[in-house]
């Protein structure tokens, strides 16, 4: 018989359980589905899930159904074609066009960007005085809120500004180079004349965003020790060697994810070149693929045909996005096996 302990005694680890069934201590069994963990997942994972397939998996199926098709966007028949339209897209010289403006953009976007984003930030973080403490540049907090400035400014408000500052006859830009007595710039049309409209479009785009990108990589330098970057100044690297060194390896996932961001964004752009260049600039020579889409869906009434231009548009944006992460690894980026 188990002998009954007495008050103040506490029973022996182990007897508790022993003595049968709901006199010990509940314990939940393991991988049990309980109300908590149902919830944490319909809430955290299948809500968002939801979303996401409701709001973007379903319309790009939709699109890619219909770039198969003949709709005109306005009625409820339509024929199925196949691959018609992709055949009708190598053959569309203005579509061809825009595919080589948009990779233009693409390339030059990022890394024009990226290059003053980052001069930027190692010049407000780290390219201050060598001597004491590591810091940066003397009033380094008022430029980082002025630079972000341009970026809080809605695009289309970016846009239509800046076509007024270029503006022929009454812009800020033709009045100043005059009156610097430059007169052949007197009636200078930048946004239409071949020769500058991409350059100034490429301008504004980088104007708007090389301040917000600045930030990002502010923000990826201040997690670096400073204790790295005394170290280094001890061995007497100087600011260059340092950036390109210590600040440029240890951010460069960063550099990365905004090479990325960046891209997708310049292989669409399409609300500054609309406010810019509404028509597609001097011999189509702005023209990219999401106006050349947003004009045969809305103007010339195919939206099937533009169907495909954005099933186009979606597969170059994976195909940059791959590049992007091939030529990164093949750089010497990120070793998966030594992070675990």
């Amino acid at each position: 018989m188990t002998a009954i302990p007495g008050a103040g005694q506490v029973l022996p680890a182990g007897e508790g359980a022993a003595a049968g069934p709901g006199r010990g201590p509940r314990r939940g069994r393991p991988g049990g589905w309980s109300f908590d963990t149902v919830s944490f997942f319909v809430v955290f994972l299948g809500l968002p899930l939801a979303l996401f397939l409701v709001f973007v998996i379903w319309p790009f199926v939709q699109a890619a159904f219909y770039a198969l098709t003949d709709w005109s966007g306005f009625t409820t028949e339509f024929d199925v074609v196949g691959l018609a339209n992709f055949t009708t897209l190598l053959q569309d010289p203005r579509f061809v066009n825009a595919v080589g403006n948009s990779v233009m953009f693409g390339l030059f976007i990022p890394l024009v960007t990226i290059a003053i984003a980052l001069t930027f930030a190692i010049l407000i973080t780290v390219g201050g005085s060598g001597r004491g403490q590591v810091r940066g540049v003397r009033g380094s907090g008022f430029y980082r809120v002025v630079s972000l400035f341009p970026y809080v400014i809605p695009a289309i408000a970016v846009g239509i500004m800046w076509r007024l500052i270029l503006d022929p006859s009454n812009g800020l830009v033709n009045g100043v180079l005059t009156g610097l007595g430059l007169d052949r710039f007197e009636s200078f049309a930048w946004l239409g004349n071949v020769g500058t409209a991409m350059p100034v479009t490429m301008f504004v785009v980088v104007w708007g965003f090389v301040g917000f990108y600045m930030l990002l990589f502010i923000a990826a330098i201040k997690g670096v020790p400073s204790e790295i970057y005394e170290a280094a100044r001890i061995d007497g690297a100087g600011r260059w060697r340092t950036s390109w060194s210590i600040t440029l390896p240890l951010i460069r996932d960063n550099v990365q994810t905004a090479f990325i961001y960046l891209g997708i964004i310049a292989l669409d752009l399409f609300v500054y070149v609309q406010a810019l260049n509404p028509q597609g600039g001097p011999d189509n020579s702005t023209l990219v693929m999401s106006q050349q889409l947003f004009r045969s869906a809305f103007t010339e009434g195919k939206f099937g045909y533009a169907s495909a231009m954005g099933v186009a548009m979606a597969i170059v944006t994976l195909v940059f996005a791959a590049l992007v992460f091939t030529v990164n690894r093949l750089a010497g980026g990120r070793n998966e096996r030594g992070r675990g």
